[in-house]
């Protein structure tokens, strides 16, 4: 189409017919043909090219004319040959500012300019339209009309089954099967590709090769570089000044073609392969390697490394919000394609929400310093935020296949802001206990929870209650645990004080029956006997017969795995089922370090278990624990307490019973103060968060918030609610590939939209993503952290949306596996994926 015709017809005409009334400011005198040439029996053209007086009054005719509700006019457009008013001032001046008023005025914006124009009428010549604009600002239309000469590319666009330039351009670069096969069967389309990148790219094919192949790679490496060096703020180095480029006009399709790439799922896998490989074709890393500061796209990987860096610095210069801008920008980037990036993003932003909570923080702390309750509020309502973000922070670290040296720097700031903050905590904490005792005045203590919580539920015959009893359940889990139960039925989370000293015997002895009133602590052979009344309650054995003897044929107990796998169903009489699990405790007593995210397989079963229990039939849910932990992975040489003088039992690594006195290192109390019955006299601990031996990662058994303060999640449970239809998830490994080479592989995971019974599914689902052998063993689990919750290692996912999640696999698995994605409730499968591993060594 002629740019006179695609004005009137694409610009002008379609303003008319909206709003009756055109203005057209043209000081350039680009327009004033084509203005007078729209005159017709329906629409007036007035002309204030030769008298403003004249032109005004003929105007005010015909806007009269086009008030009469029978007129046969549709619109006015009437031609300035001057610069549209801009201030009031001008506009009260301007004597044509009346009818722009009444309708709209041309140009309306950026978008009105002639170039704009000229680019959105010519889209597939907009490197020559460029070219022609920089050597004249206003060419005529007969050039523009010349740009194209009104030719396509025929064969191209047969072969490839597009039809812009821009689509021919991409799918050159990333061909689907058949467009490929299209390209290889004839060559025909070659002269017409020659001649398309001279025009669109300024491209002069260097490569002698007429097949696709030899072509798209000249073609991959010219738009990756280009893209390079257009967003590259300073010169290019000498050395890489002959490597051919598109000129600055061939911009935008450029940086277009580019973005389509990295952004298009189905051709991110061939951009990354690509980009590597011309990255250590032009050897970029080296000849790059003195400039600072490499734009802000991330065309080739040492880019992404680059900004990785940039952002690590950032964040070690408490430089907060460059890091975020950074993490921002470059965190969802084509190189999160690659799972060990990620990761390493992931470290990074993972320390930066730590490093910023522990400022926050830090600065509110003398607000709730006065006294213990306070204190303790501020560490039930949001405090606890930054024992997650270290617990989250701590599994990022444990996700880290490859050390890389640049990541100490990230772990040493993140862990010693935490260790900063948690210590003037700590101090706080022991001041306060020792002026005002243990448990807390007012406040639920564990040894109270049974007699306050659960025995009265179970004085109605039929009313059925499970009791879960989970080691090591600390307060911020069993609030990411509550947020995970809210579909089950109505759900409050209680702050409780755990009984001391904070280890396991004594921790779940204290959830038994009266043991606020009867539990007391012996020494027998240089160890602490749990006693309730005269019964010995160490073991779990003994605890257990407590309830049983208690409650007879009502009472049942297991294992919170057991329960979670058997088929056989609880007897009808059993009113009171205690679930039991020792895993967080233990994984964190071996192996602190890796098995961190280990965390999350517990948290799972309990909310299985939930749900089986609520189809079961079951009224109430109570979940507790013995006590809390404290994380301490920045255990440095030096870190231990030495004992308090005085004849002491060694009962944990952070606390001590006998007789003794305080020191500057140790606090001593008698037991009463701190809420211990029995045998002793004394109980003493460190003030500060170290222990009694070097080198302890996980604490517990001391006295510190996160030890002491504990959850107890009450849950009334709802009556199940038929099942909806199945969502249709639909999962993915690089554009269908059937081998992993990577332990971090990306999946692709879809909810689908249905056609029909749309409103039988939920517009947002959560979702277990883990990976099984071929006996159901779990052998990789969804990475912990961004969209992935590091509580529970669940993802959620709205209707329509596809999103990346790494699995992370074991590193001892190789061979066959199904990736699955399950429903987290009830651990029915949503969809499979079956995969091989294939590691590159």
């Amino acid at each position: 189409m002629e740019i006179k015709k695609y004005i009137q017809n694409q610009v002008f005409l379609p303003r008319i017919k909206k709003n009756s009334v055109l203005v057209v400011y043209d000081p350039e005198k680009i327009y004033r043909d084509l203005c007078l040439d729209m005159a017709n029996d329906t629409i007036k053209v007035v002309d204030a090219s030769n008298s403003s007086i004249t032109s005004r009054e003929d105007a005010l005719k015909i806007l009269k004319e086009l008030g009469n509700p029978n007129t046969g006019l549709e619109g006015l457009l009437v031609y300035v040959p001057a610069k549209a008013p801009e201030t009031d001032e001008a506009k009260q001046k301007d004597p044509f500012a009346l009818y722009a008023v009444c309708g709209c005025v041309f140009p309306d914006g950026a978008g009105d300019g002639y170039l704009h124009i000229c680019l959105k009428a010519k889209p597939d010549h907009t490197t020559e339209i460029r070219r022609i604009f920089s050597q004249d600002p206003i060419p005529s239309f007969a050039v523009i009309d010349a740009v194209g000469s009104g030719k396509g590319w025929p064969n191209l666009q047969v072969a490839l089954q597009v039809d812009s330039a821009n689509d021919i351009l991409f799918a050159l670069l990333a061909p689907t099967e058949r467009q490929k096969k299209s390209l290889e069967a004839k060559d025909s389309w070659v002269s017409e590709a020659k001649e398309l990148f001279a025009i669109c790219l300024s491209l002069k094919l260097i490569a002698r090769g007429e097949t696709w192949s030899s072509i798209s790679d000249e073609l991959w490496r010219f738009i990756l570089y280009s893209e390079f060096v257009f967003d590259l703020p300073s010169d290019l180095p000498e050395s890489l000044s002959n490597v051919p480029r598109a000129n600055t006009e061939a911009k935008p399709i450029i940086e277009d073609l580019c973005e389509r790439l990295r952004n298009d799922r189905r051709t991110q896998a061939t951009y990354i392969q690509r980009a590597q490989l011309i990255e250590v074709e032009l050897n970029l890393t080296d000849h790059c390697k003195g400039i600072s500061d490499l734009g802000v796209r991330d065309t080739f990987p040492f880019e992404e490394r680059s900004f990785l860096a940039k952002g690590i610095s950032a964040l070690k210069n408490n430089d907060s919000d460059t890091a975020r801008y950074i993490l921002k920008q470059h965190t969802d980037n084509v190189w999160a394609g690659i799972g060990e990036s990620q990761t390493q993003w992931g470290l990074v932003g993972a320390a930066l929400a730590l490093c910023e909570a522990c400022d926050d923080y830090e600065r509110q702390l003398p607000d709730y310093s006065q006294n213990i309750d306070s204190l303790i509020d501020f560490y039930v309502s949001s405090l606890r935020e930054v024992d997650r973000l270290q617990r989250e922070f701590e599994q990022a670290v444990s996700y880290t296949i490859t050390p890389v040296s640049i990541m100490n720097e990230v772990v040493e700031k993140a862990r010693s802001k935490y260790r900063n903050l948690s210590s003037k905590v700590q101090d706080l904490f022991i001041r306060h206990l020792e002026k005002s005792g243990w448990p807390p005045v007012g406040r639920l203590s564990n040894a109270d929870l049974f007699e306050n919580k659960i025995a009265p539920k179970l004085q109605e015959s039929g009313h059925k209650v499970a009791f879960f009893m989970i080691d090591s359940l600390r307060y911020e889990l069993g609030m990411a645990l509550q947020q995970q139960l809210a579909e089950e039925g109505t759900v409050e989370m209680i702050a409780a004080a755990a009984q001391l000293p904070s280890i396991t015997s004594v921790g779940m002895a204290s959830l038994l029956p009266e043991a606020g009133k009867i539990l007391t602590l012996s020494k027998d052979d240089n160890k602490i006997i749990p006693l309730l009344g005269t019964t010995k309650v160490t073991t779990v054995k003994q605890r257990m017969d407590v309830l049983r003897s208690k409650y007879g044929q009502r009472f049942e107990e297991m294992k919170l795995a057991d329960f979670v796998k058997r088929r056989k169903q609880i007897p009808m009489e059993v009113d009171l089922l205690v679930l039991r699990s020792l895993e967080i405790d233990t994984y964190l007593e071996t192996d602190p370090e890796t098995t961190l995210r280990l965390i999350q397989e517990t948290l799972k079963r309990v909310r299985v278990a939930i749900h089986k229990l609520k189809v079961m039939g079951f009224h109430e849910v109570i979940i507790a624990t013995d006590h809390g932990f404290f994380l301490n992975p920045h255990a440095e040489a030096g870190d231990v307490c030495a004992k308090p003088n005085g004849d002491w039992l060694f009962v944990h690594d952070r606390l001590v019973l006998g007789t003794g006195a305080a020191d500057n290192a140790n606090f001593v109390h008698s037991t009463n103060h701190l809420g211990i019955r029995g045998d002793f006299n004394n109980v003493g601990g460190p003030r500060s968060l170290v222990a009694y031996r070097a080198g302890e990662l996980y604490f517990h058994g001391g006295v510190s918030l996160q030890e002491c303060i504990v959850p107890v999640i009450l849950i009334r449970l709802s009556k199940e609610q038929p099942q909806q239809e199945k969502a249709k998830i639909k999962l993915s490994y690089k554009n269908e590939a059937k081998h992993i080479t990577t332990r971090l592989p990306v999946i692709d995971v879809e909810y689908e939209k249905q056609q029909i019974d749309l409103f039988a599914q939920e517009d947002e689902i959560e979702l277990l993503l883990e990976a099984h052998d071929k006996n159901g063993k779990v052998v990789g689990e969804a990475k912990a952290g961004g969209i992935v919750n590091p509580a529970t290692g669940t993802i959620t996912i709205k209707k329509g949306e596809r999103i990346q999640v790494t699995l992370k696999m074991q590193l001892e698995f190789e061979g066959k596996f199904i990736v699955q994605a399950m429903n987290p409730s009830t651990l029915a499968t949503y969809s499979k994926l079956e995969l091989k591993t294939d590691y590159v060594v």
